[in-house]
């Protein structure tokens, strides 16, 4: 399993990351190390994503203070300076509209990104190797299915988290808490302050990354910061909520793309497509909904930035959408879903090509199972084909909730 950091005896959010840093410090380094050289490869050199990152600290601080305390934290801790936590953090708002299509336009810059993160002291993980772009064709499949749908009668999500295989190297679960004291389970990668996680209330939820032309075009809530604050709710109707205010009421917007693949203790299920344009909400048919990498919500259909021909997210949802058809959906059905191998290297379950460089090889980093009542989460901790879901001890409720979440109040 990965290593668990639990963060939930810090009393404020400020010595909750100096813990996360303290603990994660390698890991967080490695972290550093790679988004250091994906950066460069399109052009930005690591203190321009620096600087970039810190642009966003004033959205952050009006999402959640206490989300800025824990990131000066974890630099503190971490040794790292808090531009760097930042970057990690702001690392889909970072990557260009063109992420995931071929970009051979940026070869120069890259090369003086490179020169400039050597002259800076930092270390190229591919020792100046050529930048393959099989390292554009990730990341992830995922499946809410709801309770009626369900075989065991409550919702369940799904997803594997498809991404550089190095990157494994760099996960962690992190036992933490929103402001209302809600407990929070999630693995990330090591300086992120969420990604696929579940809380005490049993909402889950999960990532694919999208690419929008819009992305980078203005400053919203970056993804990662969202996941963290959508994980201290309670439900499907609750996040819903969150991204109304995020959007309407604070003015906030979004960064850049993705899509949240949501489950609550309630039975229900969904997936929000969000962008700079807005967001919108995928409902499930007959009580499943699945996601890849590319916008299926008619209103945001016309963002869609173009895609590599290697990206096999059209593939992927077609198969994903096969699995729907034998219900009802339990953990058994997940797993095998998660195993899915029938489109070769560009399947659900994606094992490392061997005719891709090493260290330019996109996988199934690891997959993740979570049953929302009561809450529980299983994580095979490599290619999912090739081990075992392992059960996650969650995160221990480190205090009553000061309140019960009402969808209609958002803090």
């Amino acid at each position: 399993m990965f290593p668990c950091i639990n963060t939930l005896g810090g009393p404020s959010a400020f010595e909750r990351g100096q813990i996360y840093g303290r603990q994660a410090q390698d890991r967080i380094q490695h972290s550093v190390v790679t988004y250091a050289r994906l950066f460069a490869a399109c052009g930005i050199d690591w203190a321009q994503a620096c600087e970039r990152a810190m642009r966003f600290e004033n959205v952050i601080t009006q999402v959640d203070a206490d989300l800025m305390a824990e990131l000066r934290g974890m630099a503190e801790g971490s040794g790292q300076t808090l531009g760097s936590l930042m970057a990690l953090n702001c690392r889909t708002e970072i990557l260009p509209p063109t992420f995931l299509a071929d970009a051979p336009h940026l070869k120069d810059a890259a090369q003086a990104a490179l020169a400039a993160n050597r002259a800076a002291g930092l270390p190229d993980w591919l020792e100046q190797a050529a930048w393959d772009q099989a390292l554009h064709d990730g990341e992830c499949t995922a499946m809410g299915v709801t309770a009626a749908a369900s075989r065991t009668g409550q919702a369940w999500l799904a997803q594997n988290w498809d991404w550089m295989g190095r990157q494994r190297q760099a996960l962690v679960v992190l036992h933490t808490q929103g402001p209302s004291g809600q407990s929070i389970t999630t693995l990330t990668e090591a300086g992120m302050l969420a990604k696929i996680g579940i809380n005490q209330s049993g909402f889950a939820l999960g990532l694919n990354i999208l690419r929008s032309v819009r992305d980078g075009s203005r400053l919203g809530v970056p993804v990662h910061v969202l996941l963290r604050h959508l994980l201290d709710g309670d439900s499907v109707a609750h996040a819903r909520q969150r991204l109304k205010v995020l959007q309407s009421d604070l003015g906030l917007g979004f960064g850049a793309a993705s899509n949240v693949p949501c489950a609550d203790a309630q039975g229900q299920a969904a997936c929000f497509e969000v962008s700079p344009a807005g967001w919108a909400e995928v409902t499930p048919t007959d009580g499943v909904v699945v996601h890849t990498n590319h916008f299926v919500c008619e209103s945001l259909l016309a963002e869609q930035a173009p895609m590599g021909p290697g990206l096999s997210s059209q593939s992927r949802l077609s198969t994903a959408h096969q699995h729907t058809l034998h219900k009802p959906i339990g953990q058994a059905e997940l797993e095998h879903f998660l195993r899915d191998e029938s489109d070769g290297f560009l399947s659900v379950c994606r094992s490392p090509d061997p005719s891709v460089p090493p260290e330019s090889r996109v996988e199934s980093v690891a997959g993740i199972i979570m049953q929302t009542q009561p809450p529980a989460m299983w994580v095979a901790c490599d290619v999912p084909s090739r081990v075992a879901f392992e059960k996650v001890p969650l995160a221990a409720g480190s205090r009553q909730l000061s309140e019960r979440l009402d969808p209609a109040t958002v803090s």
